[in-house]
């Protein structure tokens, strides 16, 4: 059975949409400011935040503020908001479960105190933002759910009997963007905002530091020892001596060797356009400036930018065997060709719009598709890891529980079961790699079988495991 994204697209305009495109997140194509090295004799502070992107940079702040008489220091290895946080789609979702489904079926206890929490977070950003004063485009759009194919107009009709939004029928989703592949839509106008990732990251960083925290940048941490009174964290420059650390390095191999199996990293693949005319955007009729995505297990989501770039990414979710991160995965033509066709099969009415920059990233990945914490080095190092693509919210949530954790007073965020439960872990290779394309093969299936699950998805399923971007 074939889905409507399989249909042909000629490759000569393909070729040209592509040609000259620059390689590196839109994102993060804007000045910058440089964060100094440390330099000197071994740094002393009472918390040593490891990690320059939204988790770390939530984590250090909201330190700051807790605790405004404590040294906070901030280290990372490259530049601040440069991998996820300066990479991602800038889709702010109240969700802190990976979506309403994914909740409720780990959770059904407490699904109902999960979402009431991700709304609460998520005005809690916006007006932390608006106190601070941070300049990150920042635009409570809602966000708009399509069906591409038959079988999701039930999914859709489904959610908004449960409350997950409204639902439009095929000319009302029309009316709001105009693309021949919708047949229905869902509209929740209250769970999701969008902004720009990269400078929410650099402002973040801003606020840190007029706060009192020390950002230290192109500072790796390389080892954490925890012998004596104090925790000591090795870097490639001076040692940080500190009382308790959080730990925010994402999808990058974890200084806790415990911890190296729950998740492994998986590309995302994203382009932007150039800017859209007036005469352009006025042959789709995005108005509203609606975050968008696609209820397919393989999946597109797309949104304007600022100056009305659509930014249109996802679909591909590639692991490669070995769980590395590495910057050579981010090189994937045919990836590219894909989701440049998948445009034109959405919007032909753009067939004269060209991209301008493609880009990809790794995603933190573990098997219950949501953020997971814990506590290590009786109780000094608090971490977070996992949250499988749907993390610029959720990191500011997460943050609070680490140093809910780290302050050893419960709180009704680390009573929570999703938060004292972990997810299982991923096999060794080669049976993760096995797993893996096992289960992305079988996801491909259900999307051109009407949705039905076989058997390896509805086993994986009943154990509470998945793989998912």
């Amino acid at each position: 059975m074939q889905t409507v994204f399989d249909a042909d697209v000629d490759p000569a305009l393909v070729d040209r949409s592509l040609a000259g495109t620059t390689s590196g997140s839109v994102w993060l194509d804007i000045p910058r400011p440089q964060f100094p090295t440390p330099s000197g004799p071994p740094v002393t502070c009472d918390l040593l935040v490891i990690g320059g992107g939204y988790t770390g940079l939530w984590s250090a702040l909201h330190a700051a503020r807790r605790h405004p008489d404590r040294r906070i220091v901030l280290i990372e290895a490259d530049r601040i908001g440069w991998a996820a946080s300066g990479r991602n789609g800038g889709f702010v979702d109240a969700s802190l479960t990976h979506g309403y489904e994914n909740g409720k079926s780990r959770w059904p206890n407490e699904i109902d105190t999960l979402e009431a929490m991700g709304v609460e977070n998520l005005d809690g950003m916006q007006a932390e933002i608006a106190e601070l004063g941070l300049d990150v485009e920042w635009e409570r759009t809602g966000m708009l759910t399509v069906a591409t194919e038959p079988h999701q107009v039930e999914w859709l009709a489904d959610a908004a009997a449960d409350g997950q939004g409204l639902f439009l029928d095929q000319p009302q989703v029309r009316a709001e963007v105009d693309s021949p592949t919708y047949r229905a839509g869902l509209f929740s106008a209250d769970t999701c905002a969008i902004v720009h990732p990269a400078k929410l990251a650099l402002e973040l960083a801003r606020a840190c530091r007029e706060a009192g925290v020390e950002v230290f940048e192109h500072t790796t941490a390389t080892r954490i020892d925890s012998g004596g009174a104090a925790l000591r964290v090795h870097t490639d420059g001076p040692a940080i001596s500190c009382r308790q650390v959080v730990l925010a390095t994402n999808v990058f191999p974890s200084l806790l060797r415990r911890n190296r199996l729950y998740t492994v990293p998986v590309y995302d693949y994203v382009l932007a356009t150039e800017p859209l005319t007036e005469t352009q955007l006025h042959r789709i009729g995005w108005q509203a400036r609606q975050g968008i995505g696609d209820s397919a297990n393989q999946f597109h989501y797309y949104r304007l930018t600022k100056d009305n770039r659509i930014v249109w990414g996802g679909y591909d979710a590639v692991y490669h065997f070995g769980r590395r991160v590495n910057a050579a995965y981010e090189d994937r033509d045919e990836t590219y060709r894909r989701l440049a066709a998948h445009f034109f099969i959405t919007f032909p009415q753009l067939d004269d719009v060209r991209f301008t920059h493609r880009w990809a990233g790794a995603i933190d990945t573990n098997t219950r598709f949501c953020a997971h914490w814990g506590l290590a080095r009786e109780g000094r190092v608090a971490y977070v890891n996992g949250y499988t693509g749907l993390g610029v919210a959720a990191t500011r949530f997460a943050a609070d529980v680490c140093l809910d954790l780290l302050d050893g007073a419960p709180s009704p965020r680390t009573e929570l079961e999703m938060v004292r439960s972990k997810p299982l872990p991923f096999p060794p290779e080669p049976l993760a790699s096995i797993g893996i394309q096992a289960t992305r093969w079988s996801l491909d299936r259900a999307d051109h079988s009407a949705g039905r699950r076989n058997l390896l998805l509805r086993a994986l399923d009943a154990a509470g495991l998945g793989f998912d971007s």
